[in-house]
């Protein structure tokens, strides 16, 4: 081989060749790329597709030896000059995806959480553009100021989503090897189920999700469920229906447990046991069962509750009151023999650092959607760990925050189940694209190995979806400009 090609070729690097995804504006150098692509694709379909033998490839032209012996080189990411050039929004019922574009043609995909507003990621535009997406830690770091507890920790979480999916299409990696690699091929997944106000059926509906395969259950039980039978709760009156998710600022939906006044009585402990015993008498007691929304009532009467309980074996009571009051979690705790669990609204790892060291929950259970992302949510994983803690992981959004937790959970050793929320929703699967389907086989998710978080959207589907009046990624350049000082010290 001449020396020409010799020297070319030791400046070359042969990578398995990664999938390109394309923005809708394709460059000058794009360009060059796919008609290089065309080239080699050319040169191997006269060469037979079958290789060439050292002396065949030597008595071909410069050009032909250079298409055979670069033709795995992936020309389509340079990671040192990656640039963010745009991001954009696609809202999808109470979801919106976001979608951060680069200088090279790949995008990182990421949510911005059930329920959360847009505007908490499109704020954060004007601080990334420019950036190399790589430097994930970096820009984490650079953003984290401007999330919160809640929903409002989903723009910080959702960037940080993509970031990832695009380092690892860069490298041509699955993201869980970005976090160290995986300890697990798939993903255990614990089935949420909607209440009813009758046991029976409830046992019904809790064993429908375990002949689907699941192998871990969690119901609702709710003192609203019982509200109707007289003598159950106290102090329900000035709260009307007892909604969970009332919007009002002053309603018992907005009220934090403490300061409802509600309190459940004996016979309310019992009217709620009926539907655990007929749930346990229907499904057995070999799969775990959870317990969550017990209602907005103080620490005596979740203690009565968790008392009450004990004889069901239960994975955990969540939520039992707001995951602010470290105290009152490790009064509840000590107090009764089922496992405590909450964290789904907690920003950060430093958020979880009181609960963890001072051993007031069993199991921390944050949401990537809120918890400031993949990898933040591996180091809460990885700091319960530290002091004997397991780690469950809440989910209610799309496939792609979805997948995105599920490299996360391979990725954390002391992972115990992931949510799946929207196991009733018949289309769910179809907003993404390049992943085996259904994407939950008998309880499990198989941990993707694509690039990135490994999907694409499907962009017929989400366009179906789309929340009535919102557009297919449209321009975001309002957001472009940095219009504040953001050093938080002097």
């Amino acid at each position: 081989m001449n020396k020409k090609v010799l020297n070319l070729l030791s400046k070359l690097r042969e990578p398995e060749e990664s999938p390109v995804i394309h923005t809708n504006e394709v460059s000058e150098d794009q360009l060059t790329v796919e008609q290089d692509k065309v080239g080699r694709r050319s040169f191997l379909q006269k060469a037979g597709l079958g290789g060439l033998s050292l002396g065949g490839l030597l008595t071909l032209p410069l050009e032909d030896q250079l298409a055979h012996t670069t033709h795995k080189v992936n020309r389509y990411s340079n990671p040192t000059e990656l640039k963010i050039t745009d991001m954009r929004i696609a809202q999808v019922g109470n979801v919106p995806l976001l979608r951060i574009d680069t200088n090279q043609g790949i995008y990182g995909l990421g949510d911005v959480r059930d329920g959360a507003d847009k505007r908490y990621a499109l704020f954060l535009k004007s601080r990334i553009l420019g950036e190399n997406p790589c430097s994930v830690e970096r820009l984490f770091r650079k953003l984290k100021q401007f999330g919160f507890h809640g929903r409002q920790g989903g723009g910080v979480s959702g960037v940080e989503m993509a970031l990832w999916d695009l380092a690892g299409k860069a490298y041509n990696v699955p993201v869980y090897q970005l976090l160290g690699g995986k300890y697990r091929d798939k993903v255990r997944l614990y089935a949420d189920t909607p209440r009813v106000n009758d046991p029976g059926e409830f046992a019904k509906r809790m064993k429908g999700r375990a002949d689907q395969g699941f192998t871990f259950l969690k119901m609702d039980v709710n003192i609203g469920m019982v509200k109707h039978i007289p003598g159950t709760i106290t102090n329900a009156l000035p709260h009307g229906e007892l909604k969970d998710w009332d919007a009002n600022y002053d309603s018992y939906g907005r009220t934090m447990h403490p300061f409802t006044g509600v309190q459940i009585t004996q016979k309310g402990v019992e009217e709620m046991e009926k539907f655990v015993a007929a749930v346990r008498e229907k499904v057995g007691y070999d799969l775990p069962l959870a317990i969550d929304h017990l209602g907005h009532m103080g620490i005596n009467s979740n203690i009565m509750l968790g008392k009450a309980f004990t004889k069901y074996n239960l994975a955990w009571l969540e939520d039992m009151v707001p995951w602010e009051y470290t105290d009152m979690w490790k009064e509840i705790s000590q107090a009764i023999d089922v496992p405590t669990l909450t964290g789904e609204d907690i920003y950060l790892k430093e958020g979880f650092k009181n609960l963890i060291e001072q051993r007031a929950v069993d199991i921390v259970h944050p949401d990537p959607g809120s918890a400031g992302g993949i990898w933040e949510t591996k180091k809460i994983g990885d700091y319960a760990q530290e002091h004997g803690m397991g780690m469950a992981i809440h989910h209610a959004a799309s496939p792609i925050s979805f997948l995105a937790t599920v490299h996360s959970a391979a990725a954390t050793q002391n992972f115990l189940a992931l949510e799946h929320h929207s196991i009733d929703t018949p289309w769910w699967d179809d907003l993404v694209t390049g992943i085996e389907k259904p994407i939950v086989q008998n309880g499990f998710v198989k941990v993707p190995e694509k690039p990135g978080i490994g999907v694409e959207l499907n962009e017929e589907v989400v366009k179906k979806h789309l929340r009535k009046g919102e557009g297919y990624f449209e321009p975001t350049k309002e957001w472009d400009e940095l219009r504040s000082w953001d050093r938080i010290w002097s």
